[in-house]
């Protein structure tokens, strides 16, 4: 049977078109990558707000003459996944996140190729525009939510040269900066600028104040980590502070190879309009220790033998329903891995997500997206799984050769877990719970 075409004269053109876009398309496959070209957009998007000269980085990556000499470095850590700092397993739990930093597979394979063949310049005619950088000494929220309502300040503390990692916990008053109950919407903490800001590897600072009855109430007005921003509610979400109290600074400081004298760490805190009553009330992000059972979240009782391996388990059942926010592992050098799954109500079991390349260099918290982030019904288990890597395999351990017991310094070790929660009534669950549904419904055609 012999077949026949007709081509006509107007569908010659858009023959014509269709073969030059697959043209197209080989010679871009064919092409060789370039910095300019390819790798250069992903640093700046992804590597820049750290490595740059007032960042946090080792080195600055903002041209190829400064990218050029770390190219081989840079691929290995790219295709190992270790940079940029991302340490969530991509396998399991959920995978939606609102402060994802990580590379896609398409931009490691482009980062790994350039390297191979060369980390080729390209054309400096096609280089794109310098990233706009974070000021480091300034607030990052105030892009979003203009200059805050007020700043506290720490106790100054003198940060020594090449020491061991110092803890600085000290108390200050809170009068004078609100006159009436008001709502919290954002806080942010920092260390001072310019070298506080790289010797403050997490520290949080607490307000303590009294209710209109006299009841002891508690809540961040700042939390910072290496690699964790500020934190602001999702809208319609604020925390209730009271006028008088005090300011807890529990600050962990790593030092650097110069001394940092009177250094203090400053708080801001961004309020919703006076009289503004939110839907949801919050404690903000809360530190999750277990109250009872062997080891725990907290597990004041961990030991860890010379090259050993271990694992420890902690559950908290919610006596309300809850909305999950955000999640923020915490162990030390030894740590390797941290889990948080739920057990429903009904048996059923979720793990909401793991982080098992766990590096204690990075104080990360995980904002899940709003869509995914865990709905879950009063009566539910959190089970927290933490397991530490005492072995010379660890390439953040300091000494596989050594007990390890539980203890503020990082060469000591740790196991809880900081959750951005918010607890809700029944009907704020059922409430939620719809809005879901009937967006997923919306999403599926249906």
């Amino acid at each position: 049977m012999t077949m026949k075409f007709l081509i006509s004269r107007k569908t010659l053109p858009l023959l014509g078109s269709l073969f030059a876009l697959g043209l197209s398309q080989a010679n871009a496959q064919d092409r060789a990558i370039t910095y300019t070209e390819d790798i250069a957009a992903i640093l700046f998007e992804k590597c820049s707000s750290c490595h740059n000269p007032d960042g946090i980085g080792p080195m600055s990556l903002l041209s190829y003459e400064e990218v050029r000499p770390w190219a081989p470095l840079i691929s290995y850590k790219v295709e190992r996944r270790e940079m940029p700092p991302w340490h969530l397993d991509l396998t399991v739990g959920i995978q939606d996140y609102k402060n994802d930093v990580s590379l896609s597979d398409t931009q490691v394979a482009k980062v790994v190729n350039w390297v191979e063949n060369g980390a080729p310049q390209g054309d400096p005619a096609l280089m794109p525009a310098q990233p706009e950088l974070p000021n480091v000494g300034e607030w990052q929220l105030s892009s979003l939510l203009g200059e805050p309502n007020f700043v506290v300040k720490s106790p100054p503390y003198n940060v020594a040269a090449n020491a061991q990692d110092q803890w600085w916990v000290r108390n200050t008053t809170f009068e004078g900066l609100i006159d009436k109950p008001r709502y919290v919407r954002a806080t942010e903490l920092k260390g001072s600028y310019p070298l506080g800001v790289k010797v403050l590897h997490h520290g949080h600072a607490t307000l303590i104040s009294f209710d209109e009855n006299g009841n002891r109430v508690s809540g961040p007005v700042g939390r910072q980590g290496v690699g964790k921003g500020g934190d602001m509610f999702p809208e319609g979400t604020g925390m209730l502070i009271y006028p008088n109290g005090t300011i807890n600074w529990n600050l962990h400081y790593f030092p650097i190879n110069e001394v940092v004298y009177q250094e203090q760490a400053e708080a801001a805190v961004w309020l919703y309009p006076e009289d503004y009553e939110p839907e949801f009330q919050t404690r903000g992000e809360q530190f999750f220790a277990a109250d009872s059972g062997p080891g725990g979240l907290w597990a004041n009782d961990l030991v860890l033998p010379p090259n050993s391996i271990k694992s420890l388990q902690g559950v908290r059942v919610l006596s309300r329903p809850a909305l999950i926010t955000s999640f923020r592992p915490h162990m030390h050098m030894r740590g390797k891995a941290q889990s948080l799954e739920a057990v429903y109500p009904d048996g059923r079991r979720e793990m909401l997500a793991r982080v098992d390349k766990y590096d204690h260099s990075w104080q990360i918290n995980y904002e899940f997206a709003e869509d995914v982030a865990p709905l879950l019904p009063a009566g539910t288990m959190l089970m927290i799984t933490s397991t530490w890597d005492n072995t010379a395999d660890n390439p953040h351990n300091p000494d596989h050769r050594q007990w390890v017991v539980f203890g503020q310094r990082g060469v000591d070790e740790m196991s809880h877990l900081w959750l951005g929660i918010t607890y809700l009534n029944e009907d704020q669950f059922e409430q939620l719970k719809a809005k879901r549904s009937a967006k997923l419904t919306a999403a599926n055609g249906d």
